[in-house]
């Protein structure tokens, strides 16, 4: 392994980690690699292990975080940051959500590189992780040419993950929420009598599903959530890493908004233009008809090729260690 330096990379909770993991895999032999994930995401923690070290940090707030539980945890993060973020690494790079603020801004005042990377649903208004940090950092990367409109950055593509299996078709649709889950998401499919369905609730409760439909596969995370992905007929997600899994394995998707309670996501415009780049079905608005329509018009779109971003964000990072 060429070792030229040593980069610290904080893979936020969900689709920030998704786009880590991608990162990752393009650096590795190119670099020595350490992580931070958020304190309990055992998941991420086990699959960045294979590429380095992985340490833990307190998440200042996620999706249902209450405000005055924010700032303690942002001040806990900073305190912890300055022991964990040492002068061994050279480049520190955030992958997004308030989780990489702090270590993010500790780099700075240590004197460390920060790369700075935009998410890639973002098309309207920039992330407040990105828009901050951009003033704190090296380099801004953007994965769309749409996000020099509201980020002054460099564009390196999205952040595609490298298949690690050969796709197959396994006859089910792979239906996902992501971390936290997608309560009106999951609670409208369960009303289908859709037979080949593999349903994955994350941090929401799976019994309910079990009871009302056994004849599905339920789980709420898996290590291995790259081999669902590959055997997939088709994937109905919310836009997120996801769905750049599911460009790399090349199948078809059918994307449909966050939860409705998650208020700091992206928005339903984001949503569209996120869905065009894949050439992707976007159902703007969750009920069963729309939903089975949907499925039956995403089948028929076909994948597009894109250029990796992960690829070529690596190669900038390794130039940074020369």
């Amino acid at each position: 392994m060429h070792t030229r330096g040593h980069v610290l990379i904080l893979a936020g909770y969900g689709g920030h980690a998704g786009e880590a993991y991608a990162l990752a895999q393009a650096l590795h032999d190119q670099a020595k690699l350490s992580f931070l994930v958020p304190e309990g995401d055992t998941l991420s923690k086990a699959k960045l292990s294979r590429f380095g070290k992985v340490d833990t940090l307190i998440l200042p707030r996620d999706p249902k975080t209450p405000h005055h539980k924010f700032i303690p945890r942002l001040l806990k993060a900073f305190v912890h940051s300055f022991q964990k973020v040492s002068s061994e690494f050279d480049v520190v790079v955030s992958l997004g959500s308030n989780f990489s603020i702090p270590p993010s801004l500790v780099a700075w005042v240590k004197g460390i590189p920060v790369v700075n990377v935009e998410n890639c649903v973002r098309f309207v208004k920039p992330s407040k992780t990105a828009r901050i940090l951009q003033y704190f950092s090296k380099i801004t990367a953007l994965q769309w040419e749409e996000q020099t409109k509201i980020l002054k950055g460099s564009v390196f593509g999205p952040l595609i993950p490298k298949p690690e299996i050969k796709p197959w078709d396994g006859g089910y649709i792979l239906v996902t929420g992501g971390t936290y889950g997608h309560k009106l998401l999951f609670d409208t499919v369960a009303e289908s009598d859709l037979e080949s369905v593999v349903l994955q609730t994350g941090k929401m409760n799976p019994l309910p599903y079990i009871k009302k439909h056994p004849e599905w596969k339920v789980i709420t995370v898996t290590k291995d959530f790259h081999k669902l992905i590959a055997g997939a007929s088709l994937i109905v997600t919310h836009f997120g890493s996801t769905i750049l899994e599911a460009i790399a394995y090349k199948k078809h998707a059918l994307l449909v908004p966050p939860y409705v309670e998650w208020t700091r996501t992206a928005s339903l415009e984001d949503a569209k233009r996120f869905a065009e780049k894949f050439n992707y079905v976007l159902v703007s608005e969750i009920n069963l008809e729309n939903l089975l329509n949907g499925i039956d018009k995403a089948k028929k779109r076909e994948v597009p090729l894109l250029s990796n971003g992960a690829v070529n964000l690596a190669h900038k990072i390794r130039d940074m260690l020369k």
